[in-house]
């Protein structure tokens, strides 16, 4: 633990609940692994934002034979059959370490940022750096640490999930490996805080902006974590242990910090993607009050202010990625939403005093989501099926011209895996 002054509601109870979690396993893990999958009974993982009980669901009809439930898990498994031979990652492995000069400190490099000026023996980086909204600077993939946290972020989902409905321990042990090398070993550990994410060279070491490198997937990660949980082999309680203490750690970091501060005061994607990652992270490590508050104040905080009364997001429509930024912000809106369904708050339900909805700002997406009419914004690049995950959400909340228009959807490159994992993701590639 890191000693901030401001612990979250409910920690001093949480600490001592977390030592004897350590020696007790949770109930999901108390009713053990799946002992034979596809024929053992399945269990339904403590998620917080994906709803395990569908999760259970989805593995009784799949054992019981469901045809489209198993095309969903081949392709899960490709994916997951192309992680089994990469991997493990640490945050130690760069060619040099963060402005701090501790090399377990996360270093990312802010992504439309590009040097101005020729690289020369005096000016070795090309400074001054200057910005062009949308276009990924390729630097920004290599000496950082951006690149591996996101197969970190990717290949752990995938594998939790693919373990989950095959019962193929390689996945559970693959997955396992991956976290406990990046978040709890003490020789290649990440420190859990994102104080040099996005740095510029020669103008900034880190920018709270930085921490949308965690919060746009991390939730994902704490939903393979409850997956893990269910008994997977190779997870151990210790492992447990150090994420959940990683996990504190990091929130605490979240809501104390200066970045975090500046992020959750954001307005727009980034902090929505921050209230997500705090109510999400809040939920996972047993505090359901702070959880609860946030979802709460995302409907003034964010659906008022952030959405308009025709279902646009004006902050996200002026970037030169308007489709990428309006799809993108609304997987945090679902998801965050999908929290709030945990802690007793329907986001869903909630009309601003213009009319502002979730069920607005899908409906604005539909007909180019749908390929009815072109997308009549800027796109450097549109990726029609980037608005699929949210459609389904929205059908799934009782809109029913999302349910209408869920057949005519453009499934994306590695198939549509809604069924097994119904929450929201970033299915276009595009970082920042």
């Amino acid at each position: 633990m890191n000693g901030s002054p401001r612990r979250r509601l409910g920690a001093l109870i949480a600490a001592a609940v977390t030592v004897a979690a350590v020696l007790v396993p949770t109930v999901s893990f108390a009713a053990g692994p799946h002992r034979g999958h596809p024929h053992g009974a399945p269990v339904a993982p403590a998620t917080p934002v994906i709803d395990g009980d569908r999760m259970r669901e989805a593995r009784t009809a799949l054992d019981e034979g469901d045809p489209a439930l198993r095309a969903a898990v081949d392709s899960l498994t490709a994916k997951a059959d192309s992680w089994l031979g990469q991997g493990p990652w640490t945050v130690t492995d760069k060619p040099r370490p963060a402005p701090s000069g501790d090399p377990h400190d996360y270093l990312s490099q802010a992504p439309y940022w590009w040097p101005s000026q020729p690289k020369t023996t005096e000016n070795p980086w090309g400074c001054p750096y200057v910005q062009r909204d949308g276009e990924r600077n390729p630097e920004v993939d290599t000496g950082t640490d951006r690149p591996d946290i996101g197969k970190v972020f990717n290949s752990t989902t995938t594998l939790s999930l693919a373990w989950y409905y095959t019962g193929k321990k390689e996945y559970a042990e693959h997955a396992a490996e991956i976290l406990r090398t990046w978040f709890v070993d003490p020789a290649t550990r990440m420190n859990p805080n994102l104080n040099h994410g996005q740095f510029i060279p020669c103008k900034y070491d880190g920018r709270a902006i930085g921490i949308i490198d965690f919060s746009q997937q991390y939730t994902s990660v704490l939903d393979a974590l409850a997956v893990l949980d269910t008994g997977a082999p190779g997870w151990t309680a210790s492992d447990r242990a150090g994420m959940r203490a990683w996990n504190e750690d990091f929130l605490d970091w979240l809501v104390t910090s200066p970045f975090g501060k500046e992020e959750s005061a954001a307005q727009n994607n980034h902090g929505t993607f921050m209230d997500m990652q705090v109510a999400g992270l809040a939920l996972a490590t047993g505090d359901k009050d702070l959880a609860r508050t946030v979802v709460r104040a995302a409907r003034t905080k964010r659906i008022d202010a952030q959405i308009a009364a025709d279902g646009t997001q004006p902050q996200e429509l002026a970037r030169t990625r308007s489709w990428h930024y309006s799809t993108f912000d609304l997987v945090a809106y679902t998801r965050l939403a999908a929290i709030g369904e945990q802690v007793g708050v329907d986001l869903w339900a909630h009309r601003g005093p213009q009319g502002q909805s979730l069920f607005k700002a899908v409906g604005y997406l539909l007909p180019a989501a749908t390929g009815a009419a072109p997308w009549p914004h800027p796109e450097l690049e549109f990726y029609r099926y980037a608005a699929s995950d949210i459609v389904h959400a929205a059908a799934d909340a009782g809109d029913p011209n999302a349910r209408a228009a869920v057949p005519r959807l453009q499934a994306p490159p590695g198939g549509d895996l809604w069924a097994l994992r119904p929450a929201a993701e970033q299915l276009d590639s595009i970082a920042g």
